[in-house]
């Protein structure tokens, strides 16, 4: 029987052996009384305590149901084994146990076990079970690592010890597992388990248990430990001065952290759970007393978070190398390669030859600009980190406060390779947090939400990462235009610096962009940039969102769009650094949104401004000089394949002028030669056959009636698409010609052609019905935990035929369909949609305009609003 922990008698009392029988409801009800208790408990025990006294009311369950099936008069025993086995059982985790049985067992002890095993069950413990002979359970653990690693970890519950005490000593025999061999297969199932994640700790919605940097990390450090040493616990590898003191308490405390956010974890969600879902922390930031303020207490929770990982991945690593060249000691040597009096490589690691090289601050920023200078290291020598970690315990202040560190920093930046291994270490090991105290303070800062991806500071140096592929040749295939900026540019290192200091700000209130762009001109004066570097520098920091914002919501296809983006960036300079840092950052925010829409925004709005310097900013496009060329192109084109001139002129009269203004000539035909053969009294809707921007393009020419908008984008919806881009006009002759950019939800253009007739015909059914198709949905239960209150705002512009809105609010279902039925009940008109969801949010940007076809007055505005947040409002 475990002797782990205490717990309340009234838990036990009734499960004493010596107690009468006792049945199952009567279980499950102390189960529930018990999980009740422990929850009451977990605010003020330790969580130690809290795991042992779940294994030890667990045993008490166990021995008293095998006592009851009469299992005690039969040689076989009863083995926890697994996290059970080490007293570490969590709220709702999983009972992993062992029936150890000799050679054979007989049909009556298999019925009996099987009756035991279906209680188990009976009373709602989740049991992993396995019965097995001592020669099965070698048999089985030489071939499979992991039934090795649950036989270290067993631990005798009841039942017949002798068998127990016959398999303990063959598990330590080298026929089982050699040291070695368990090392590099241990070492191995991490890295792939880390691959799953591609490498990646920072993820928003981590797995606690999986996650590099996790609890099974923690676990792994055991486990060799255990093999190698025969241990028991971490604390005896500093006995054998593997751990220091301090190491071995600092492991303590990350794995109570985790260990106390998987329990809360495990109450919230009412189940075994890993995964840390947004759905869960709200709950599980309150229950681990950060507070009940939502948003701010999951943050508070998370940046925690983020740093023990980082601190556990980084002991890891650290421990795993150690154990690498005391288990491995056939590893062959390679000659140590000299780097100066003070470092050597050896294995590919560099390492300090001296114990005090750590105690000159600026040696630590010269390491990383010799790992920079020489290409053949590949990472620290763990007697190196060791020391580093030592010395970057002890700094009082930022290493930026020396001058020789602040010329090593740039000479890294500057160097060609300083943004590739050296960069990643600084990272990964908060040598980057230690030189910009500013940066420190992004280390493991979440926003909570659905569009970020990553913690702030893991975000930004994926953004670096990506600026520096553009500069290697050999990955020019994959951005073209930014690799070609990049790699012809004098200055990249001014790029890169707007890289480390675009989100520097974040978190501390305030315009972040122009907080940063404070901090990056001081940082610029400090490290002696000359002038024109330190304003560029602080000039893309500050406008980091302008280009991105510009393509996604507002219509680059109009020249005052342009011309307006165009007078901020002021010249081709400033568009090319812009350019390149929009596109890194994007991509860098969440890959899994990144698609060839956003990336062809993005070029034909960098194409467009650099044609409108060249033309000059102060000789803007000639509206009828464009309408004219558009025309005279498109007839061109439509008499190549033979369409006659008078009848598509027949067709365009129906046309206002903005028709020709808003489409490419190659639009405008194929609108055309498809309007001349159809029949006018039926809708019309085709889908490009080849992508449009990244997107696939749906047009709708069809009578004019109420609701048509809505119920296109509904069908839409319905089909699972996302909508991207509307344009709609209205012809002289009551028709309307509404064009949609519609992704999947890959985030891609529709390539199947059979699912292109598919939307046309439901979108040809639904335009023919008389009435219109609004299906609301329940709201996603992922979407409960955000709180977004609806705001509309209008914008100024030139124009007095339209106006200019700009909707925030949560992405609910049929949002965008509902936002159409407003405008109908107010009788607007829509002119375009340019519809963005930054995650759970949406930031929807329309044209409109009133009955009498002119800007909207105030009180229609007000209006307007109240009746969009009232509909929005889920």
């Amino acid at each position: 029987m475990s002797t782990l922990k205490s717990i309340p008698n009234q838990y036990i009392e009734s499960l004493a052996i010596s107690s009468p029988h006792i049945s199952s409801k009567e279980i499950c009800q102390l189960n529930i009384a018990f999980h009740q208790w422990q929850k009451e408990q977990f605010a003020t025990q330790d969580i130690t305590n809290i795991l042992g006294a779940r294994a030890n009311f667990v045993d008490h369950v166990l021995t008293k149901l095998w006592c009851q099936h009469n299992l005690d008069e039969y040689q076989i025993s009863l083995l926890a084994v697994g996290g059970y086995g080490r007293g570490e059982l969590h709220p709702y985790s999983d009972v992993d146990i062992l029936l150890l049985t000799q050679e054979s067992i007989d049909k009556e002890l298999e019925e009996k076990i099987s009756a035991f095993i279906t209680q188990l069950w009976d009373v709602k413990l989740d049991i992993g079970h396995s019965v097995r002979s001592i020669k099965e359970c070698l048999k089985q653990a030489i071939n499979d690592v992991t039934v090795a690693t649950n036989l270290m970890e067993m631990r005798q519950v009841c039942g017949n010890e002798s068998l127990t005490t016959h398999l303990q000593p063959l598990l330590n025999e080298d026929v089982f597992w050699t040291s070695k061999k368990f090392f590099v297969a241990k070492r191995e199932e991490q890295l792939n388990r880390h691959k799953q994640y591609n490498g990646a700790s920072y993820t928003l919605e981590p797995n606690l248990k999986a996650n590099p940097g996790g609890l099974r990390d923690i676990q792994t450090i055991g486990w060799v430990a255990k093999r190698h040493f025969l241990a028991d616990s971490l604390e005896e590898l500093v006995e054998h001065n593997y751990l220091t003191l301090n190491e071995y308490f600092e492991l303590l405390e990350c794995q109570d952290y985790l260990w106390r956010m998987r329990g809360a974890l495990h109450f919230v969600a009412g189940r075994s759970e890993n995964r840390l879902l947004f759905d869960y922390q709200a709950d599980v930031a309150t229950l681990m007393g950060f507070g009940d303020e939502g948003k701010i207490a999951v943050e508070r929770m998370m940046k925690r978070f983020f740093r023990i990982i980082g601190r556990v991945a980084e002991l890891n690593k650290m421990l795993l190398q150690y154990f690498e060249y005391a288990i491995l000691q056939n590893k062959i040597h390679k000659n140590a390669v000299i780097l100066n009096d003070e470092f050597i490589i050896l294995d590919g690691q560099i390492k300090a030859t001296n114990q005090r090289i750590f105690m000159r601050s600026t040696n630590i920023m010269e390491m990383f600009l010799l790992i920079a200078q020489n290409d053949e290291i590949t990472d620290l020598h763990p007697h190196t980190l060791r020391l580093m970690r030592n010395a970057r315990r002890r700094l009082i202040s930022g290493l930026k406060d020396y001058e020789r560190c602040r010329q090593v920093f740039l000479e890294i930046i500057k160097h060609p390779r300083g943004l590739g291994l050296p960069f990643t270490l600084m990272h990964r090991h908060s040598i980057l947090g230690a030189y910009l105290p500013s940066w420190q303070s992004i280390v493991g800062q979440m926003q909570f939400d659905l569009f970020h991806a990553y913690s702030v500071d893991e975000h930004s140096f994926r953004l670096i990462k990506n600026l520096y592929r553009f500069s290697q040749k050999e990955h020019s295939d994959e951005f073209p235009l930014c690799s070609k900026i990049v790699q012809r540019i004098r200055k990249p290192e001014v790029l890169f610096l707007a890289g480390i200091f675009h989100d520097i700000a974040k978190g501390r209130g305030g315009n972040h962009a122009d907080l940063g762009a404070i901090d990056a001109l001081e940082f610029s004066k400090e490290h002696h940039l000359n002038n024109h570097d330190g304003r560029m520098i602080s000039w893309l920091v500050k406008h980091h969102l302008l280009m991105s914002v510009t393509a996604q919501r507002r219509d680059i296809s109009d020249p005052e769009v342009i011309n307006k983006f165009a007078g901020i960036v002021r010249d081709e300079a400033h568009l090319d650094y812009l350019y390149c840092l929009t596109v890194a950052d994007m991509r860098a925010t969440n890959e899994s949104l990144w698609n060839s829409w956003k990336e062809n925004l993005l070029e034909e709005l960098y194409n467009s401004t650099k044609r409108a310097f060249r033309r000059g900013l102060e000789k803007p496009v000639d509206l009828r000089s464009k309408i004219r060329e558009n025309q005279q192109q498109a007839l061109k084109l439509l008499s190549d394949i033979n369409i006659n001139n008078d009848e598509v002129k027949d067709i365009w009269r129906d046309f206002k002028a903005d028709y020709f203004l808003r489409y490419a000539p190659e639009q405008i035909v194929w609108h055309s030669q498809h309007i001349l053969k159809h029949d006018k009294n039926k809708p019309l809707v085709l889908i490009s056959p080849t992508p449009y921007r990244g997107g696939t393009e749906v047009f709708v020419y069809t009578k004019d009636k109420p609701n048509i908008f809505a119920d296109i984008v509904s069908l839409l919806g319905s089909k699972c698409f996302s909508i991207h881009d509307a344009k709609i006009i209205s012809s002289k002759k009551g028709y309307t010609a509404n064009t949609f950019v519609i992704l999947d939800q890959q985030g891609n253009a529709v390539d199947d052609s059979l699912r292109a007739l598919e939307i046309a015909q439901s979108l040809t059914n639904t335009l023919s019905k008389e009435e219109p198709l609004i299906k609301l949905k329940s709201l996603p239960k992922r979407l409960e935990q955000f709180h977004i209150p609806t705001q509309v705002s209008f914008v100024e512009t030139k124009t007095r035929r339209s106006t200019l809105l700009e909707i925030v609010a949560l992405d609910t279902p049929g949002l965008l369909a509902q936002f159409a039925n407003v405008f109908q009940e107010c009788e607007l008109h829509i002119h375009s949609a340019k519809i963005t969801t930054f995650g759970e949010k949406v930031e929807d940007v329309f044209i409109v305009s009133n009955n009498e076809d002119k800007a909207l007055t105030e009180q229609e505005q007000e209006i307007l609003t109240a009746k969009l947040c009232d509909n929005a409002a889920f």
